[in-house]
């Protein structure tokens, strides 16, 4: 699968034919520009136009012809004045999100042609967006780099498949979601299938397999502390055995994101599914480099969701934690959940080696009586940016926060649960706030500062972006 983002690029010139004639280098000369710039980035696929727009038959044509080639979005250039019913047409046939550009050139009114195709895109309703100035300012660059990023995770969002294994777990309303909404607002389809077919398909798994797999574990990961009873070597092959069970349900299911219910089923008659969450997330298993699979506990739908858009938009594991407490002493919150993190978070690179020595494998709690592990680590510090779907009144919003990971010393989380991984987190503001107004047990989060991008994606998803704090 092509990771990049591919877009179209598409000139429009002015509707008189002598005119268009005299100008139209102009034009093209935008177009080759922009096209130069996000090429050399490396990090953009572009496909332009096979012609300029200059009437009504190429506004159709070249639309038509960008939809075709399957951009994930579509750049509309303006070197000169442009009729802005042509930049209606191609917004009308073509394959949005849309991005409206113009250098901010005195001799010529691109930006003038920018401003009148927006506005006539407005009063269509066709969400647009924006990028004035000359691509090769850095500045001016990243917008034409965030939208590109943007418009690949809402676009291939569309037409994926989610796979719910299992059903509502611990009574939880904000797990749980509704196929046809899904379906309707982001283009996924959400798939049932029962927890059994872990338990059957488990069974099946070749001991080989299995032994690969222990002797791997055993010999990179930090710490596992087997206690002869519920925690075992065959236990923790029991759940190797669940984990290649769940590879090859999203393999022959077509799964582009997983959630499992886990609790109390599994976890309470045959294993915890925390080493099928960790490793599906992460990007490596004991068969070596790997594409991560969202997988989020407890079926939560919209984590998984979540999950799922902030991979697409960073091509990186995702966290899911749970908001667990707040530590006035080091002013950070505590997410802690039973067992679900990705271990890549131990250090924030693709270095196995490294974040398995991290990482301990603990034995599950006595509520968890089916037995096995918990896998433990403390995510490594660094900028990082929380975010979660959620609902008010059936009303889709993503609630996004920027902040700090931290680390500090081992000996804290003996204060939570230590058998689980922690996220120690500052936020930039009191966090009473996200106490008083956070709709969500499950949080979920990535490195880096995307509250732009974020906030680009719930415009091209026409959701509300509720940036906590602000």
């Amino acid at each position: 699968m092509n990771n990049r983002p591919v877009i179209g690029i598409v000139g429009l010139s002015d509707g008189e034919p002598e005119v268009h004639a005299q100008l139209k280098g102009i034009v093209q000369e935008q177009v080759d520009a922009i096209a130069r710039a996000l090429r050399e980035s490396g990090e953009i696929e572009v496909i332009e136009a096979e012609e300029l727009v200059c009437n009504v038959r190429t506004a159709k044509e070249q639309a038509e012809y960008l939809r075709k080639m399957d951009v994930d979005g579509t750049v509309l250039a303006y070197g000169v004045f442009a009729f802005p019913n042509f930049s209606a047409i191609v917004a009308r046939n073509g394959k949005g999100p849309f991005l409206l550009a113009a250098n901010l050139n005195p001799d010529w009114p691109g930006m003038v042609a920018m401003l009148a195709a927006g506005g006539a895109l407005n009063h269509l309703g066709i969400r647009h967006f924006r990028a004035s100035g000359d691509i090769a300012q850095p500045e001016v660059l990243e917008r034409y780099m965030r939208f590109a990023r943007c418009a690949r995770a809402v676009t291939r969002l569309n037409g994926q498949k989610y796979g719910l294994i299992g059903g509502r777990s611990l009574g939880m309303y904000s797990a749980t979601v509704s196929m046809q909404d899904w379906q309707k607002k982001f283009g996924v389809d959400v798939d049932h299938m029962d927890q059994s077919e872990l338990v059957r398909l488990a069974g099946e798994v070749p001991e080989e397999k299995v032994d690969k797999a222990l002797s791997w574990l055993e010999e990179y990961v930090g710490e596992i502390r087997y206690n002869g009873g519920s925690f075992t070597r065959d236990k923790l092959r029991t759940q190797i055995r669940h984990y290649e069970a769940l590879k090859k349900i999203i393999n022959d299911n077509g799964y582009d994101f997983v959630g499992v219910k886990c609790h109390y089923e599994m976890s309470r008659h045959y294993c915890t599914e925390c080493i099928s969450a960790a490793f599906c997330n992460d990007p490596y298993d004991w068969d070596g480099a790997k594409e991560p699979v969202v997988c989020a506990c407890e079926a939560d739908s919209d984590a998984a969701l979540t999950m799922q858009i902030l991979k697409l938009l960073t091509d990186e594991p995702v966290i899911f934690m749970d908001v667990r407490h707040y530590d006035d002493e080091h002013e950070v919150m505590v997410f802690c959940n039973c067992g679900s993190q990705s271990t890549y978070y131990a250090t924030g690179h693709d270095d196995y080696k490294e974040n398995l020595r991290r990482t301990k494998l603990y034995p599950a709690l006595d509520i968890y009586a089916g037995g096995g592990c918990h896998v433990n680590l403390m995510t490594a510090p660094g900028r990082a940016t929380i975010a979660r779907l959620n609902r008010k009144e059936g009303r889709y919003r993503l609630t996004i926060i920027p902040a700090e990971f931290v680390t500090l010393p081992d000996e804290k989380m003996k204060e939570t649960t230590e058998e689980w991984p922690h996220v120690y987190a500052r936020l930039p503001f009191d966090h009473q706030i996200f106490l008083d107004e956070f709709d969500a047990n499950h949080c979920h989060a990535v490195y880096g500062d995307k509250t732009g991008e974020l906030k680009m994606v719930c415009k091209m998803l026409d959701i509300e972006a509720e940036v906590l704090g602000e």
